[in-house]
């Protein structure tokens, strides 16, 4: 089967190499992103896809956008038998989707319709859900919205993040876009609609949604902090005078109560915090302009009087 393949973020690549590997199927093109800025010298760096499907050397397109008349064409004159789209982050026309012989499908790691758009793994994890899983559904015009082919669920351990979750959903989903294609090869695929009422939409996360409210409950907290890695990460403020913000790397629920951001305790592991509801002991966590480094170790270079806050 010859296979367009549209991505950008790194969760594509599990199934783009699956794909790839596959000795039934042809990776006839990979559409992705054009080149960002990043980092401080802001370098024109490529996504992550482009850099995984180049060092492969299968042929890469990158359009500003993907409707454009130009890649309408070319992707015409490619007659692809399917479009498989994972984390692309563009909307694709209807003129595009109707090119392909067996349709265009996506994969999105949650369990449709909850968690709809851009952060479904981050959402998952930061609202405490005991488990989330993969779609593979067909794209249409509205987002996410398609009929679902296959799903399947996995479980949220307690000290997973959205990072080690996202890594464990791109290997599933990679297994799956292979089941499905394989269901398009004999003609019987499933296609079960999703319940509209039971849709949740979740959007792309902004910087502030990292800044701790801590008269939010301990486990709400510590829910987020797991769950918005690796960006935005969870951060405060340090008590006033320390001169700086503290990001959040990992915590844990211990029995404690005060003002919401008051300093409990500075022994043991890290600084034990008040919240609304019971108390974090933060484990690991960066200072602007430094490492990573232990609650413990942050105590040592910056004492913090008990009973002062935390913003």
């Amino acid at each position: 089967m010859r296979i367009v393949f549209m991505g950008s973020d790194e969760i594509a690549c599990p199934t783009l190499a699956a794909l790839a590997a596959s000795e039934r199927d042809e990776v006839v093109a990979v559409i992705t992103q054009p080149d960002r800025p990043s980092g401080r010298r802001r370098k024109l760096t490529p996504c992550a896809l482009k850099a995984f499907a180049t060092e492969r050397k299968l042929p890469v397109y990158c359009p500003d956008k993907i409707g454009e008349e130009g890649m309408v064409e070319r992707l015409r004159e490619l007659a692809p038998d399917m479009i498989i789209v994972v984390a692309y982050g563009q909307y694709i026309p209807g003129s595009i989707l109707a090119i392909p012989r067996h349709h265009a499908i996506n994969l999105h790691p949650s369990l449709l319709p909850k968690y709809r758009g851009a952060s479904p793994i981050q959402w998952a994890v930061a609202n405490g859900d005991r488990e989330t899983g993969v779609s593979i559904l067909y794209v249409t015009a509205k987002m996410d919205a398609g009929d679902i082919i296959l799903q399947e669920r996995i479980p949220i351990g307690d000290e997973d993040t959205a990072v080690t979750m996202a890594h464990k959903l791109a290997d599933l989903g990679a297994r799956m876009i292979l089941d499905a294609v394989d269901l398009h090869r004999q003609g019987t695929v499933p296609a079960t609609p999703q319940d509209e009422a039971q849709a949740v939409t979740v959007y792309k996360l902004s910087k502030e949604d990292g800044r701790i409210d801590w008269s939010m409950d301990a486990a709400t907290i510590r829910h987020r902090i797991r769950g918005f890695q690796p960006w935005p990460l969870c951060f405060c403020e340090a008590p006033k005078g320390a001169g700086h913000f503290l990001r959040i790397y990992k915590a844990r629920l211990e029995d404690g109560a005060g003002e919401p951001g008051e300093i409990l305790d500075v022994h043991n592991d890290g600084p034990l915090v008040a919240t609304g509801a019971g108390a974090l002991r933060l484990l690991d966590v960066q200072p602007e302009g430094k490492s990573i480094m232990t609650g413990k170790a942050y105590l040592c270079g910056h004492p913090l009087p008990p009973h002062t806050f935390f913003g």
